[in-house]
């Protein structure tokens, strides 16, 4: 397994992203963590308030985490095991007490999971993220893939290998990080992560990193 940890331009944006692919019978919404409704209950808006309420409260640009959870081709688990998962993971990184929404994605050639969050907690403070990729993830992927009997990312027959490696991918600030790089880093991340079918796909998903 490998989490993938990219920080959108939106919370608006990242939900748009995932909620269009449920519309297109790409997607499945399969949990609600922390939210009053169960997953199947809840419309857009209400999703997208959940967050707003929280985000709210802090002025901090940087307040939505997308993540993605891949598993090897053959890892074909049912629901109840990917939401126990997806549960496990946000607990060990720090998020389980925050609002989050758990997707299953159909459109890659791996078994994907995607989940949306926010980075803001229920009394306004921001929990920090620096090197969240590079330790708590990786420590909890690690765990998780010895608890749940999973193929190592760095596995020597893991066909995903060259591209499952932690990664923890900011939207492109213009005139405060170097662009160039900034750009190359996320649609490299597009091209290996992401699956479209139409030049409108591409965009969006290009648009979740304020890359236009």
């Amino acid at each position: 397994m490998v989490a993938k940890i990219t920080v959108p331009l939106s919370i608006s944006r990242a939900l748009n992203y995932n909620e269009q692919k449920v519309q297109k019978g790409k997607a499945e919404c399969l949990f609600a963590a922390n939210f009053l409704h169960h997953a199947s209950e809840l419309n857009f808006y209400q999703k997208l308030g959940r967050f707003e309420k929280r985000i709210e409260q802090n002025s901090s640009k940087t307040n939505t985490l997308h993540i993605s959870l891949n598993f090897h081709p053959t890892e074909l688990l049912p629901k109840e095991k990917l939401i126990e998962i997806a549960e496990t993971y946000m607990h060990k990184i720090g998020f389980g007490e925050q609002p989050f929404l758990v997707y299953q994605h159909f459109d890659a050639g791996h078994p994907h999971l995607h989940i949306v969050t926010t980075t803001i907690k229920e009394d306004g403070r921001r929990i920090d993220t620096y090197n969240l990729g590079r330790n708590q993830s990786e420590k909890a992927r690690k765990e998780i893939e010895e608890a749940y009997g999973l193929v190592k990312a760095g596995g020597k027959n893991n066909p995903l290998r060259e591209h499952m490696t932690p990664i923890y991918v900011q939207r492109v600030r213009y005139g405060v990080a170097e662009t160039k790089r900034s750009i190359a880093t996320v649609v490299n991340l597009v091209i290996n992560q992401y699956r479209y079918t139409s030049l409108a796909e591409l965009n969006a998903v290009l648009k979740l990193y304020n890359v236009t």
